[in-house]
């Protein structure tokens, strides 16, 4: 009789049927893919709202409910003014200690997997080690979380300049309210939990270095860039002889995806510039009161030369990057590595983006895009203004986009991971990451 698959649960902070975004649809394209693949069995465990009601009870009375339409995706309910945002935890575990343990009994999985843990606990790490103890545990770092209170992004809120390393001392200038005494114990409280995992992943090296500098050992955490589904192209809608004068944005609507530093060099271009921005993002309904203002400004100074398309589902992407020609990563933040940058480089267009973090690692200047000056419109301006007026620039940084990793191709790349994890099964788990530098 042939032997049943092994499997590997993800554990993510949310589910693209209730809010879509990057790292959750990527996580659960990774699902598909493994499913398909067969050497795994992959589950998917996704924190919700309590109020969430989209699925029947794994067990009457528990916050675990499975999801309609998939016996292997399960959603697991907390409340949001519960959480206590310092730590990264609840004080009530009983949604952990329990039902998430009664879960991890009842399914067995062989691998347990990380995608986030915002909004579940850091505290999820420990339980899943004292439930399964030889089931391996890998954690993707998708943001600077872990390290940095301010929504992982190391930014300072200080004029929004950027951090390279933390301390009780930084942290608390950041955040008054706050000691360094209890920046001290956040830090010790995070590294606590995850001294449980066996293998970090991040997309960047760049993110690696800022982990290690951090306290993670550097044989626990590997660069593994993201996989991508095929995607049917879509015929380039501009005639051969045109300008390459059509610009795009692609993501979200936050303070730190730099939205306002681009619209801001839209202005500085002004109507008289031979070109056009398209902006496709979502969720700007959920940002601040100041941040909304300045965009409705921006917008309203640069209406002739700025098209809103609003949000979009994936699988339009082909025929939104038909229409454009260049993609613009404005991010303030460092990012660990932006999914767009793959995605337009699948579609063949090159990417002009802020010259730091993950995004200049993944753009080459003048290879296959462009760099600016991080937060400077102005050097944005120059930057677009030179991209639509150079002939030819286009086409060369066209043929300098490097191929992109597929999904089947990444599938197999996790799933010889995860075999040797668990070929490993016999050596000690969960050594204690060593302290960073005092104060």
């Amino acid at each position: 009789m042939e032997a049943s698959p092994r499997k590997v649960l993800f554990v993510m902070h949310n589910h693209p049927v209730v809010r879509p975004g990057g790292a959750e649809g990527y996580a659960l394209d990774v699902y598909d893919a493994l499913r398909a693949q067969g050497r795994f069995e992959p589950l998917v465990l996704a924190r919700t709202e309590r109020s969430t009601s989209l699925g029947a009870s794994f067990h009457e009375g528990t916050p675990i409910t499975a999801i309609e339409g998939d016996p292997n995706q399960y959603f697991l309910q907390t409340s949001l003014s519960e959480w206590e945002w310092l730590f990264g935890r609840y004080h009530d575990k009983t949604a952990l200690t329990r039902s998430y343990r009664d879960f991890l009994l009842a399914q067995r999985p062989d691998v347990v997997h990380f995608q986030h843990t915002i909004f579940i606990g850091y505290d999820i790490v420990r339980v899943t080690r004292n439930t399964l103890p030889d089931a391996p545990i890998v954690y993707t770092l998708h943001e600077y979380m872990p390290i940095c209170y301010r929504g992982g992004q190391m930014v300072r809120t200080i004029g929004n300049d950027l951090c390279r390393e933390e301390s009780p001392r930084r942290c608390h200038e950041c955040f008054p309210d706050h000691s360094m005494q209890e920046f001290f114990m956040r830090k010790r409280f995070i590294q606590s939990h995850l001294s449980l995992v066996d293998l970090f992943l991040t997309p960047s090296a760049y993110a690696r270095e800022r982990y290690i500098d951090w306290g993670i050992p550097a044989d626990r955490i590997e660069v593994m860039d993201h996989g991508f589904k095929p995607m049917a192209s879509v015929a380039d809608s501009a005639a051969d002889d045109a300008p390459r004068n059509r610009f795009g944005f692609f993501g979200q609507f936050t303070p730190y995806k730099g939205a306002d530093v681009l619209l801001e060099a839209m202005k500085v271009l002004g109507e008289r510039f031979d070109g056009h921005l398209w902006v496709y993002g979502a969720n700007l309904e959920m940002q601040p009161h100041e941040f909304k203002q300045k965009l409705e400004s921006l917008l309203a100074s640069t209406g002739t030369t700025v098209t809103i398309g609003g949000s979009y589902d994936h699988s339009e992407l082909p025929g939104l990057m038909s229409l454009i020609d260049w993609v613009v990563i404005p991010s303030i933040w460092w990012e660990t590595g932006p999914l767009v940058v793959n995605e337009a480089f699948m579609h063949g267009r090159p990417v002009i983006c802020s010259d730091i973090g993950g995004m200049s690692e993944r753009v080459t200047h003048d290879v296959n895009g462009l760099h600016f000056r991080r937060a400077d419109p102005d050097d944005l301006a120059d930057t677009m203004r030179t991209a639509a007026a150079t002939a030819g620039l286009w086409e060369r940084l066209r043929e300098g986009i490097p191929p992109v990793q597929t999904m089947d191709a990444h599938a197999e790349t996790i799933t010889r991971m995860y075999e040797d994890l668990l070929g490993k099964q016999g050596t000690a788990s969960g050594h204690a990451i060593p302290h960073a530098a005092g104060l």
